[in-house]
């Protein structure tokens, strides 16, 4: 069906404050909406133990193989889980925009004053605080489980971060997947290419020095792993916090990218309609 023309009002200065207040409305609406889903809340947290409490207990011995390196799997695994579901829920944004637009919610705003830009920023905030929730959930499943973590609190925020930076290099690009696509089979095969092969091209399970050469080198490449491995260091006694700044600096460069790009794809459709 074709999108209902849209008069939209004469475009008003862009200022910092003023999207920065959009963003935080726009994202409160969006944060409401989750709120009064309780099973979508469950779901999301019940995944994530999931994965980690099966593949703890799966893999455990995996840590008596000369050369793993780490004492406890779980302790090992917990930041890969973090990352894995921050690209896995982030990677779905895209139908969320696409059942804005479908409901007509998207053009409605379009004849609003409400900044171009926070329309799609929010989207990436909303993103940002549920994916740090539910790394929050995860790093607790954890510590039920016996997990340490010698970082400390310095540790377990950093790894929060990566997740987060991570879920909004994803979302942005499931986004942007949207405003081109319109198509919600699009995005669910966009996840399923590439959700298991980046987590198992990534550490998230196993070091890099038991990989194939091959493997080992698209992993440098993974951003997915760059998560990973920053998480990791950061919650070892004695963090790498060089490795830990370069691998975050270079999640946040690839987020903003990302992001910039999902806001150019949001302009295309605003002109399309």
């Amino acid at each position: 069906m074709t999108a209902a023309p849209v008069t939209a009002p004469a475009p008003r200065a862009f200022t910092v404050p003023r999207l920065i207040g959009h963003t935080w409305l726009l994202t409160g609406r969006r944060l409401h909406a989750v709120a009064r889903q309780p099973a979508v809340i469950a779901g999301n947290l019940v995944q994530p133990a999931i994965w980690l409490f099966l593949f703890g207990s799966l893999f455990r011995r995996v840590v008596d193989i000369p050369g793993f390196g780490h004492g406890s799997y779980l302790g090992y695994l917990v930041p890969g889980v973090i990352a894995m579901n921050a690209m896995n829920a982030s990677m779905w944004a895209g139908v969320a925009m696409i059942e804005e637009i479908d409901r007509g919610t998207l053009n409605r705003f379009l004849t609003s004053p409400v900044s171009r830009v926070a329309l799609m920023t929010s989207g990436v905030a909303d993103q940002a605080v549920t994916t740090g929730l539910q790394s929050v959930a995860i790093l607790l499943f954890g510590l039920l489980g016996g997990a340490h973590y010698p970082g400390g609190i310095a540790g377990c925020a950093a790894v929060v971060a990566a997740g987060v930076l991570l879920g909004t290099v994803f979302g942005g690009l499931s986004n942007a997947m949207g405003m081109l696509l319109r198509q919600r089979e699009a995005i669910i095969g966009f996840n399923v290419l590439f959700m298991l092969p980046l987590t198992f091209l990534s550490s998230a399970f196993m070091p890099t020095a038991l990989m194939p050469r091959w493997i080992r080198v698209i992993t440098a490449c993974n951003p997915l792993d760059w998560a990973v491995r920053a998480g990791r260091s950061a919650l070892t006694t004695s963090p790498d916090w060089a490795s830990v700044a370069a691998r975050g600096g270079g999640l946040l460069a690839l987020a903003v990218v990302c992001v910039g790009i999902s806001v150019a794809t949001f302009r295309s459709y605003q002109k399309s309609v």
